[in-house]
């Protein structure tokens, strides 16, 4: 079934169930009917679940709104190994179901509902989260309503989760992990489906959000001299910033660009108040050759002297290119991989023991923008390679 080029009209509310027995495209465009901001994944939550529940095969676990979806597919006939005669290797296919708010200007592309429009010839898809990232989410769920026992040699967990674009205490993955850790750990490789442009990018960089505080002493500033400017007692670290110069570093043959840089400033109170505090907000990119302490050990260097208040630490995630599962999926979509510059949940499977990369429809240049969109073709392609990769043993029998 594919998806008329003039699509323009918003389903009605509630937006009518999920059919995952239509192209991609068109369940990409069924996806983002779902208004479905961070704090506001029911509706969407509710189809997904209700959709899978359709499909035999899987065995569904639910947690607010997020959900896990497995096999549990028997031993391969006649197979040799190690531990269960014939036990399959487990694939996690994930992706999240909210977005960043919707766009505020009107007449925005990127609003509710999705919009499809011919450019170049191509068909694109326009809305909010047709980057970041419905379309994967539609890649996962084709898979999950196609592959069965018959078709595959693996075993697949599929994780739809909430909460992913806001505060990391909130994750929905984090949140699945701690409460059902047993239906996650036993994976032996993840796909993240995060936008990559069709093109593998492997682990991702850490972050960390930190303020660099100064205190100083509050004096009218008619009398400037009988106080301590905490604003200009940030000039030191400014200057540091000024000259740091991010390193480009190289992990397992990828290229992670580093970035220290400073997002925010706030203190004074008032036009003639000598500001008693102040606060620089300062984000650190850092390449998964660090861990987490080696990071903020080294931050700390940079701002010698200063007191460092850290509201936000996430590890890097080492690219997971390094096995054989990882090497027949390169081989499956034919591009040379590439490194994952922002942070994604890779580093939540990596935590955790799984090797995973990121892979998807859609340029994430264009995530949050209100003008996010997917060609038809990237969408196609996408399902395309991931559904050779997992048939890739059995057609070779």
């Amino acid at each position: 079934m594919s998806v008329s080029p003039n699509i323009s009209e918003r389903h009605p509310v509630p937006a009518p169930p999920l059919n995952l027995d239509v192209s991609m495209p068109e369940l990409t465009r069924a996806l983002l009917d779902y208004e479905s901001v961070s704090g506001n994944e029911r509706t969407i939550a509710d189809a997904v679940h209700t959709a899978l529940s359709f499909c035999p095969h899987l065995h569904l676990t639910r947690d607010g709104d997020a959900i896990i979806a497995r096999t549990e597919f028997p031993p391969l006939p006649g197979a040799e190994g190690e531990g269960a005669k014939g036990e399959r290797t487990r694939i996690i296919l994930a992706g999240h179901l909210d977005t960043v708010p919707l766009p505020t200007v009107e007449g925005s592309l990127g609003t509710v509902p999705a919009t499809v429009r011919e450019e170049d010839g191509h068909s694109v898809l326009y809305g909010r989260g047709a980057t970041d990232m419905k379309g994967g989410v539609a890649v996962q769920l084709k898979l999950a309503s196609e592959l069965t026992a018959q078709d595959t040699d693996y075993n697949l967990t599929y994780i739809f989760y909430d909460n992913e674009e806001v505060a990391s205490e909130l994750s929905g993955l984090a949140r699945l992990i701690r409460n059902h850790g047993e239906l996650i750990t036993d994976a032996d490789f993840g796909v993240l489906l995060e936008p990559t442009n069709g093109t593998i990018e492997g682990g991702c960089n850490g972050t960390m959000r930190f303020f660099v505080r100064t205190r100083g002493l509050a004096a009218h500033s008619g009398r400037a001299w009988r106080g301590e400017n905490a604003i200009h007692a940030l000039a030191p670290a400014l200057a540091a910033l000024a000259s740091y110069e991010p390193k480009t570093i190289a992990v397992e043959g990828l290229d992670y660009r580093e970035g220290l840089n400073a997002v925010q400033i706030s203190g004074g109170v008032a036009g003639n108040v000598i500001p008693d505090a102040a606060a620089m907000h300062v984000n650190y990119r850092f390449a998964p050759d660090k861990t987490l302490d080696e990071a903020v050990a080294h931050v700390r260097e940079v701002f010698a002297g200063y007191e460092l208040d850290f509201v936000d630490l996430s590890p890097a995630a080492r690219p997971g290119l390094d096995t054989p599962l990882a090497a027949s999926l390169i081989e499956a979509v034919g591009e040379e991989p590439q490194p994952k510059y922002g942070w994604t949940d890779v580093a939540r499977l990596s935590e955790i023991g799984i090797p995973a990369v990121n892979f998807g429809p859609g340029d994430a240049l264009l995530a949050h923008t209100d003008n996010e969109h997917v060609s038809f073709s990237q969408l196609t392609r996408c399902h395309a390679d991931l559904r050779a990769w997992l048939l890739s043993d059995r057609d070779e029998d």
